[in-house]
């Protein structure tokens, strides 16, 4: 998984539970993915160990880990 220095020296260090492998999973198999207006792109999934949803951002390419946070704000869209 390819990632940016803020991810490796910021959010790791404030987050230190995440799991490289929950960043992963949500690029890998996310529940929702939507691009931002400046063409980061936000991938979501379920954790079953947080019981909450993370959001992990990456850059344009969409595989490259800028950011990752438990989303409180998610809600899964019926389909």
């Amino acid at each position: 998984m390819k990632t940016t220095r803020y991810f490796e020296e910021q959010v790791l260090r404030k987050r230190p539970y995440i799991r490289r492998e929950w960043c992963e999973m949500a690029l890998s198999n996310p529940i929702r993915r939507e691009v931002q207006s400046d063409d980061r792109i936000r991938h979501w999934v379920f954790i079953n160990e947080l019981g909450k949803y993370l959001r992990v951002v990456t850059l344009e390419d969409g595989e490259t880990v800028l950011n990752a946070f438990p989303d409180r704000d998610f809600k899964e869209v019926e389909k």
